[in-house]
């Protein structure tokens, strides 16, 4: 039931730096988001699935350096479009987006135009837009950042999170400084990341209707726009963080919203609203949400209500809603139950919006669960496809105060949304598609679960109930287009172990020290990785996130 940081590296602050370094170089991007606000200053608090949030970052905000006084002071410009509409678009241009670099994935992906026509155009995949945490805060360099300075250090924001460490254990890939509108070109940049992984749009977290969240909000549904008139937002309040009791003060915000061409609809035209945790309101109001759209802006509504207990409210919600979905859990473990939920939103004539996660480990709130390297992303994409879901639902792009972000990031890099590229495509065309080239993809995490910190946190994270038991492991995920061995490194122990064709998961013991894996198949090497992230047994802070990388890409 759930979703949301990372300290500096143990010993490595050096290594942090120049890793932050090379990224600027050669100009890497990604993306990323929480729970509350840290720029505007209202929080979100996501008490149920998200959890309590015990602390609000402070964050540059509309005050730059709000409770940091050395905060640099980016360039101001004007948004791209005027009014909260934010339309987008200008001159109707359509940006054609980066390309995939070649190699990076082990099959060939099918360009978006194929992914979005026909049977694959309706079976459609958003990611969980969480607008606390863009590419940038502060539009400054990566080593001396917002992120880097008050989000990644223990002792950041006046120390108001040093009690769990610090607020995140991992970032966006930086982004180097940009001249002019940075904000809304950092967000086209997210965009185009999200499409090139085959991504048909994300739910944008309504975490309030005025102030920092809700600027960016509105510049994503231009940026969207201007990037690609195909790739969608749907609208998703977030009932745990929004402040209002009346039904106007919402339908006119998701009204204001619509006006965008990037507002996600229905072939028939329908608006989809989709609440977060919608049943912290009951049908009477959210019937006069709808009723107020259609009645004051001419707005039919396909609702779409995700729910933290699917199970005890669909009955009631299923006379006004068009699909459902659920939070959904980020273990391994206990994922049969989402078969019993798709059953029976189909049975009532409903689409099932599946959730599928990477992991989740929340600092803050002294929870996380146990993933079990990527067996958590495997096993809730094979239930989307073997149940039979319409719609699916990356929970997260961006939340980094959870730990549950796909989006390209300082520690993962782009592999677990590479990861997802793959079985995105089977989802949506219906087939596996062909392993072309050799790749590997290597998961651990930088300390063992049991680890006891020798710095000041004195919250540490626990197992939540339901989570499967911790585990300390190394995985080597091949992709092999035959047979072949792979050679393995995990601290001072090498191996090697026989992987068939296609896909296999080994699972090796956790040691101090860097890992790394080779395919080798006629004597030669044809892929390889390293995990440059160390395992230590003394950690200064508790980090449970898994760390990832790739053969497919440079670090």
């Amino acid at each position: 039931m759930s979703h949301r940081r990372r300290p500096a590296v143990r010993g490595g602050r050096p290594l942090l730096a120049l890793l932050l370094s090379g990224f600027l170089l050669v100009g890497v991007c990604a993306a990323t988001g929480i729970a509350w606000d840290p720029l505007g200053g209202t929080p979100a608090q996501n008490a149920t699935a998200r959890g309590a949030l015990p602390a609000q970052p402070t964050g540059p905000g509309s005050a730059p350096g709000a409770g940091d006084p050395g905060a640099p002071q980016p360039e101001q410009s004007p948004p791209p479009t005027k009014g909260a509409a934010a339309k987008g678009n200008p001159q109707g241009a359509a940006d054609s987006g980066a390309g995939r670099p070649a190699g990076a994935l082990p099959f060939d992906m099918p360009q978006p135009a194929a992914l979005r026509s026909g049977e694959a155009g309706g079976k459609l995949v958003f990611a969980h837009y969480f607008t606390p945490y863009p590419l940038s805060l502060d539009n400054a360099d990566a080593d001396r950042d917002y992120y880097t300075r008050n989000y990644l250090n223990p002792d950041g924001e006046s120390g108001k999170h040093g009690r769990y460490g610090g607020l995140l254990r991992d970032r966006p890939l930086p982004v180097a400084p940009k001249s002019g509108d940075w904000e809304y070109a950092n967000l086209q940049q997210e965009v185009r990341t999200a499409r090139a992984a085959g991504i048909d749009g994300f739910t944008l977290d309504l975490l309030s209707l005025s102030g920092k969240n809700w600027d960016r909000s509105n510049l994503l549904m231009a940026a969207a726009r201007s990037v690609d008139p195909a790739f969608k937002i749907m609208l998703m309040p977030d009932m745990t963080s929004l402040k209002t009791d009346d039904p106007r003060v919402l339908a006119e915000a998701l009204a204001t919203l619509a006006d965008a061409s990037a507002a996600h609809r229905l072939p028939d035209g329908r608006l989809v609203v989709s609440p977060f945790k919608a049943e912290a309101k009951n049908v009477a109001w959210w019937t006069e949400v709808i009723r107020i759209l259609r009645a004051d802006h001419g707005i039919r509504t396909a609702f779409v209500p995700l729910f933290l207990d699917f199970g005890a409210h669909s009955g009631e919600f299923a006379p006004i809603s068009h699909g459902f979905s659920e939070w959904g859990s980020r273990s391994y473990v206990g994922q049969e139950s989402s078969t019993r939920d798709v059953r029976r939103a189909h049975g009532m004539g409903k689409i099932w919006m599946q959730p599928v996660s990477v992991q989740d480990a929340r600092p803050n709130q002294g929870i996380y669960d146990e993933a079990g390297n990527t067996a958590t992303l495997r096993a809730t994409w094979t239930r989307a496809i073997e149940d039979g879901a319409d719609w699916v639902q990356l929970t997260t792009w961006n939340d980094y105060s959870e730990g549950s972000q796909f989006a390209p990031s300082l520690h993962n890099g782009h592999a677990y949304l590479d990861l997802t590229s793959y079985y995105l495509t089977r989802f949506k065309t219906g087939d596996w598609p062909k392993i072309v080239r050799d790749t590997l993809y290597l998961t651990a995490r930088t300390q063992f679960a049991d680890a006891d910190p020798t710095g000041d946190q004195s919250l540490l994270m626990s197992l939540r109930k339901g989570s499967a038991p911790a585990r300390d492991t190394v995985e080597v995920l091949s992709f092999l287009t035959s047979p072949a061995a792979v050679s393995t490194t995990v601290g001072t122990t090498r191996s090697s172990h026989d992987a068939p064709a296609g896909i296999h998961a080994e699972l090796l013991p956790l040691k101090a020290g860097t890992s790394g894996a080779h395919v080798v198949r006629g004597g030669k090497a044809t892929a390889e990785v390293d995990l440059p992230y160390r395992v230590d047994h003394a950690v200064d802070v508790q980090d449970l996130q898994y760390y990832a990388a790739t053969s497919g890409r440079e670090p």
